[in-house]
């Protein structure tokens, strides 16, 4: 069980805060224009490019205004986007380096055992006896598999556990209760621990 690793920017002004639910997902960065007609070009951000299709409401910037998507081709590794009423370059300035939201509900389903990152973000985390172990706060995105960054709840300096998202570790995921069971492999707290030990000479 893992989180997938569509990109989503959880952190950008006016985000939810950790935990809290999530409206809506960065998908795309309009660049520039390109052509005469009013065209932007694109850099994804989404591991589903091909629903930013004509017929599709997008949300741009901070205020989420909403366009529809009327004409799309792919370029390079991005896309070339038209919407309804931008007819012409002039009209695409005010429109450069916007972020591209679509709706959360509108995401598509996953399969069984993956997560979207902000569903993951916010949980609470248990061992297989029940037992706290604090919450997760962060994931590091790695070549092989996420790592969960878990915060304790009540420590200072907190003493965060690392935990990685592979099978042999990650045991139950309760989207509702918003809890992780998982599975402490031998020295997995311990080697956590040493990572944040300092050596005095």
């Amino acid at each position: 069980m893992s989180a997938s690793n569509v990109t989503e920017f959880t952190d950008l002004p006016g985000s939810p805060a950790v935990g809290e639910p999530v409206v809506y997902l960065a998908v795309g960065t309009l660049r520039r224009s390109h052509g005469i007609h009013g065209d932007l070009l694109v850099d994804v951000i989404t591991d589903f490019p091909e629903r930013l299709k004509p017929g599709t409401f997008v949300f741009l910037g901070e205020k989420k205004q909403p366009l529809k998507i009327t004409r799309r081709r792919f370029h390079n590794d991005g896309l070339i986007l038209g919407f309804e009423g931008i007819n012409n370059a002039e009209q695409t300035a005010k429109y450069r380096t916007q972020m591209i939201y679509v709706k959360a509900v509108d995401r598509p389903a996953l399969p069984a055992g993956e997560y979207y990152h902000h569903q993951v973000l916010g949980l609470s985390v248990v061992d297989e006896n029940n037992v706290a172990l604090g919450t997760i706060s962060e994931i590091i995105i790695t070549g092989a598999n996420d790592v969960y960054v878990v915060t304790p709840a009540g420590e200072t300096p907190a003493r965060e556990i690392l935990i990685p998202a592979i099978q042999q570790v990650i045991l139950d995921v309760n989207l509702e209760a918003r809890t992780m069971r998982v599975h402490l492999l031998p020295g997995l707290i311990a080697n956590n621990e040493n990572t944040e030990e300092t050596t005095e000479d």
